[in-house]
């Protein structure tokens, strides 16, 4: 892959994933730029009830702030934000997060096609949305937003997906700009910044 096939700028990065999704992350994270000159958001399938150890692991692999998001917090660049268990994640006009506890879709709370889509209406060819190992089909719509929208749209290579579903899906039913294997990722990530 050419560097310059990913130079493009990017305001907020969306990360979705579900079963087989964490240690991904636990090992993407690390490998991240200290300096991300853009907001991340991570939207994990999780159990109903809130568990902060979750946003103490990720803060232990980073230098970069990570936290679960509270209502109407600002999106700001080289923050990592967690979407918080049992609540869907939205992206408002004036940039910042909204919770709604509205009911499951794809028997999710967070939804990751929710936030998908609403950071396309946003941020529209600024967002980029990455999308990891799970087994249902979240995230192929919201993935389908951000294409429309302009933005770049990346799944994980199904072969190293503990559950390839997801990826699976997205890539037969949406246009998918790159697959990535999870030793690519980081790279592609830090590619990104400074646009």
């Amino acid at each position: 892959m050419e560097e310059n096939s990913v130079r493009k700028t990017v305001d907020l990065f969306l990360i979705g994933g579900s079963a087989g999704s964490l240690q991904v992350l636990f090992s993407l994270v690390p490998q991240l730029s200290a300096s991300l000159s853009f907001a991340m958001v991570i939207v994990l399938h999780r159990g109903n009830f809130s568990d902060s150890s979750l946003s103490d692991l990720l803060s232990s692999k980073t230098p970069l702030p990570v936290r679960e998001v509270e209502d109407k917090d600002p999106v700001q660049p080289g923050n990592i934000y967690l979407a918080p268990a049992d609540y869907h994640l939205l992206i408002e006009r004036e940039r910042t997060f909204s919770l709604d506890y509205s009911e499951k879709i794809n028997f999710s709370r967070p939804s990751i096609d929710v936030t998908f889509e609403s950071a396309a209406e946003i941020y529209k060819s600024s967002l980029a949305g990455l999308l990891l190992s799970g087994a249902n089909d979240d995230g192929t719509k919201g993935l389908g937003k951000i294409k429309s929208a302009g933005g770049i749209t990346i799944v994980q290579d199904p072969e190293t997906a503990q559950m390839p579903f997801m990826p699976h899906h997205a890539i037969h039913h949406t246009l998918v700009d790159h697959v990535l294997n999870v030793r690519e990722m980081a790279g592609f990530i830090n590619a990104l910044h400074g646009g």
